[in-house]
């Protein structure tokens, strides 16, 4: 069995055990990435010999007893729009193709906290705008399961590094979907806590009120031990949240007996894969035989969830993309004449064509005479989204349904038409905007042998809940490795 075969607690068990040094397990990953990187694609930045160098202090710090956590010396893959101080971080984009942070992001500085060994950037659609990976400046990654498929986006890089086995475990950003959609085309696990659980401090902005940090990983254990380790109060950032409880392992527990599932009958209907319906209908079956009260109801408001979102999204986008100007750091255009003809030619040159379209629409609808009609109009439906969701969760722990209606498609199918990759976050949305967790499991292959992903949504704080359903759902198969793996 090779030591990637592993998952990053089972790895971390070893280290601490001395049966693996920690600069074996990262020649391990390195070995898989040199092996891998030209089909996958999943990064942008691979740093051997400063992780090697991390590895040696590492080391030293377990045998010191400074390192004492699950994941010491195990590698990780850091998605690349979160700063780490002296590596390139560029967002996928050309605008920040030359950016290097002086600081770390925190969800980083608790990892490196923990003895974490950081082995690169993993790639993203460009500033995290897509559902493919495809827009990323430094070419699209390839799912590890069919290298003609997408990997989902915009964490494609992450996910894929996971299901590469290039990585032991990966961390993810998600604003509409992006740990759980690419979880699920690549069969992994990918987990988003509850808005605020994590700092955002050193993310560089998307849509600052949707973006939250999260795990990707092999399975509920590595996702529920990962946030136990990045989730944390940081006063930097305005939207932490205290929280009395991090203690997501201890619901790692395969008992499900009296636990209320709902599953919203509106995720059912058309534009759903028969395949995915099938597959995550008997994963359901599968906790309803293991004792929870499984049932369908109404959850209303889905069909508004896309609009609202795209409108906030690109609305706050056009506000946090404003200081990529050329002028104090990034990509600067060589031939310009003025101030202002350096900022209009940096940025069209910086930028890529999905960026620029939602920077255009987030103008718009937060320019004079469209900001009532569209972007206050898209808060409302916001509220009405939470409402619903709270109104869901008087009667329900969990919500159940699929992570995305199809499986990966095919690389260049969704770029063609915009409209429907935007359609491909129907299920991951809602969650977002109401600020609630959210995680991933495989649930299965569909007939051509690409992944299914089954979503479980909590109400807010209540990660412990969704991790118990995954984690009981989980006992009952094992976890499948992609072909690329074997």
């Amino acid at each position: 069995m090779s030591l990637l075969n592993l998952t990053a607690v089972e790895l971390g068990k070893k280290i601490k055990a001395s049966e693996v040094s920690v600069t074996e397990a990262a020649m391990a990953a390195f070995e898989e990435i040199e092996k891998k990187e030209e089909k996958v694609n999943s990064f942008v930045t691979v740093e051997k010999e400063k992780a090697l160098k991390r590895a040696e202090e590492v080391q030293k710090g377990i045998a010191d007893g400074i390192y004492t956590g699950p994941l010491a010396g195990v590698p990780v893959a850091v998605k690349d729009n979160m700063c780490t101080e002296g590596t390139l971080t560029t967002c996928s984009s050309k605008i920040l193709s030359n950016f290097v942070p002086t600081y770390s992001s925190e969800a980083v500085l608790n990892l490196l906290d923990a003895g974490a060994v950081i082995v690169g950037k993993t790639n993203m659609d460009e500033f995290a705008m897509g559902s493919t990976t495809e827009t990323s400046y430094y070419g699209a990654t390839k799912n590890p399961w069919n290298t003609e498929h997408v990997p989902g986006g915009s964490s494609g890089g992450s996910c894929a590094a996971v299901a590469a086995e290039e990585c032991f475990y990966a961390l993810g950003s998600d604003t509409g979907g992006s740990i759980r959609q690419p979880s699920s085309f690549c069969g992994v696990t990918g987990l988003k806590p509850t808005y605020g659980t994590v700092s955002r401090y050193g993310l560089i902005a998307y849509g600052s009120s949707l973006d939250q940090i999260g795990p990707v990983a092999k399975d509920v254990t590595d996702c529920a031990t990962i946030l136990e380790i990045i989730a944390s109060y940081d006063k930097k950032d305005s939207t932490s949240v205290k929280r009395e409880d991090y203690d997501f392992t201890s619901a790692l527990t395969d008992d499900v007996k009296g636990l209320k599932i709902g599953i919203p009958r509106d995720y059912f209907g058309e534009g759903l894969d028969a395949e995915v319906k099938e597959k995550v209908l008997a994963a359901a079956k599968v906790l309803e035989d293991k004792g929870a009260a499984v049932e369908e109801f109404d959850l209303s408001l889905v069909e508004y969830a896309i609009p609202a979102y795209y409108v906030i999204a690109c609305a706050e986008a056009s506000s946090n993309l404003a200081r990529f100007d050329g002028v104090k750091y990034g990509y600067r255009t060589e031939d310009y004449q003025g101030l202002h003809n350096m900022y209009k030619k940096s940025r069209s040159e910086g930028f890529g064509a999905e960026v620029k379209r939602r920077i255009m629409l987030g103008s718009f609808v937060l320019s004079s005479g469209y900001y009532d009609a569209y972007y206050l109009k898209a808060l409302r439906t916001k509220a009405l989204i939470k409402q619903a969701f709270d109104k869901a969760f008087e009667k329900y722990d969990v919500i159940l349904g699929p992570a995305a209606p199809t499986t990966a498609p095919k690389l260049g199918e969704s770029l063609d038409d915009p409209i429907q990759m935007y359609l491909g976050d129907i299920y991951t949305i809602s969650a977002n905007l109401a600020g609630l967790p959210g995680i991933s499991v495989p649930c299965g292959l569909d007939k051509n042998g690409l992944p299914v992903g089954l979503q479980l949504i909590g109400n807010c704080f209540e990660e412990k809940k969704i991790i118990r359903a995954a984690y009981a759902y989980e006992q009952t198969r094992e976890f499948t490795h992609s072909p690329l793996t074997e």
